[in-house]
C-alpha cells in the first residue's frame, strides 16, 4: 500500500521542483534527479509485484530492502538541499515563488518518511524471513 504513496508524494516532488525556480542549477539537478529515479524505481517495482514476478522468494524482500534504503538515503540528501537552497535564496523569491519551493520541500520530506516507514517494515519482513 506505500506503493502508492511513493506515486503521490514523488510526483508532487516532481512536479513542484520542475516548477520551482532554484538559482543553483546543480542543486536543483540532484532533487529532479532523486524525484525522477525514485518514481520510477517505484513504478517499476509496483509493476513486478503486482504481475506477480516476486515468486514468493526472499530475494524479493532483499531487493525491496536495498532498494528503499536507497531511495530513502536520497531523498533526504534531496529534501535537505531543497530546504537549505529555500531558505539561502528566500529573499530573491517572489511570495508565490516562495510557496512553491516550501510546497516542494514539504513533500520531499514527506516522501522520505514514507520511503523510511517502508524502509523499516521492509527490514523487519526481511528479518522474519
Amino acid at each position: 500500500i506505500f506503493h502508492f504513496h511513493f506515486q503521490i508524494f514523488g510526483g508532487l516532488v516532481w512536479i513542484l521542483v520542475a516548477s520551482s525556480k532554484v538559482p543553483e542549477p546543480m542543486l536543483q539537478g540532484w532533487v529532479m534527479f532523486v524525484s525522477v529515479f525514485c518514481f520510477v524505481m517505484s513504478t517499476a517495482l509496483l509493476c513486478l509485484y503486482i504481475c506477480g514476478a516476486h515468486g514468493g522468494s526472499s530475494s524479493w524482500v532483499t531487493l525491496d530492502v536495498i532498494c528503499q534504503e536507497t531511495a530513502s538515503l536520497f531523498y533526504l540528501s534531496a529534501a535537505v538541499l531543497e530546504a537549505y537552497l529555500t531558505y539561502i535564496a528566500a529573499s530573491k523569491f517572489t511570495a508565490h515563488i516562495y510557496r512553491e519551493n516550501i510546497a516542494a520541500v514539504v513533500f520531499a520530506f514527506l516522501a522520505t518518511l514514507v520511503y523510511v516507514i517502508h524502509n523499516l517494515c521492509s527490514l523487519l519482513r526481511w528479518k522474519s524471513s
